[in-house]
């Protein structure tokens, strides 16, 4: 059997990995993964293992932007210290779904449902969760959000959502900014704003940064595959979006 352990903290890593070995002594592990954004980047270049364990709380976000940004051909068994995400991981080609602290009975259990799924059909079982998985997003984005109401002063404002020139998150919040550059702090994850605005008008570059396509002044091309924005108003930085995302990126400039 043949693994991906995606999983931030090295010592639980290496408690896991251990603990799979003595129980699958034939396992091989692949790669070892500790960013959602390595996690993108390996997926999108190397050939999927059989099986994943992966943490669902990353030092960068949360692993569910992994399986967003890419399609994952091989079921995932979750672990996680935090049983809230339990709903949401069995939506993503979710085997089985462990509480940390992790026990090698707990591990055993999933590694044999992962065995009898195997047997019965794992392909046909992940392809009907993969399709659950894009129906509910869907299904969400028909929702869309049309202003949102910041604090501004000791006043209350709406701000019409085309006139926000992007959303992006600083420094532990979420911080919408208009053309005329003004900023106001908005209590959403740039996960939540990504299903609540009309994806025509708005794109998720990055993990940071969720922009209005009128924002944009400038496409360059960059290294291995990405793109560089100069957007207006400007950033501190010109945002890159990845090579996973490029060509999603020009159908929807409509390039």
């Amino acid at each position: 059997m043949n693994i991906v352990i995606i999983e931030d903290e090295a010592f639980a890593a290496e408690a896991l990995e251990k603990m799979i070995l003595d129980l699958r002594p034939n396992t091989k592990l692949i790669e070892r993964l500790e960013s959602v954004e390595d996690a993108i980047e390996w997926f999108e270049e190397n050939e999927h293992p059989e099986l994943i364990f992966c943490d669902i709380h990353l030092s960068d976000g949360s692993s569910f932007e992994i399986f967003r940004e890419v399609k994952v051909e091989c079921p995932v068994i979750f672990t996680t210290a935090f049983n809230e995400y339990a709903i949401e991981a069995f939506k993503v080609n979710s085997v089985d779904y462990l509480l940390k602290p992790i026990k090698k009975e707990d591990i055993q259990k999933a590694i044999e449902k992962y065995e009898n799924l195997k047997k019965n059909n794992l392909a046909d079982e992940m392809q009907n969760l993969w399709n659950l998985l894009q129906n509910e997003h869907v299904a969400s984005r028909n929702k869309k959000k049309a202003r949102f109401m910041v604090k501004s002063g000791q006043s209350i404002a709406a701000i019409p959502s085309e006139n926000v020139a992007y959303f992006m998150a600083e420094e532990g919040v979420v911080l919408l900014v208009t053309f005329e550059a003004k900023r106001y702090i908005v209590n959403y994850t740039l996960d939540e704003l990504e299903v609540l605005l009309d994806e025509v008008i708005f794109f998720r570059a990055n993990r940071q940064l969720i922009i209005n396509i009128e924002s944009i002044k400038k496409v360059n091309p960059y290294f291995k595959g990405r793109l560089q924005l100069v957007l207006s108003p400007a950033t501190e930085d010109d945002p890159v979006v990845s090579s996973g995302k490029a060509s999603k990126f020009k159908e929807w400039l409509d390039l």
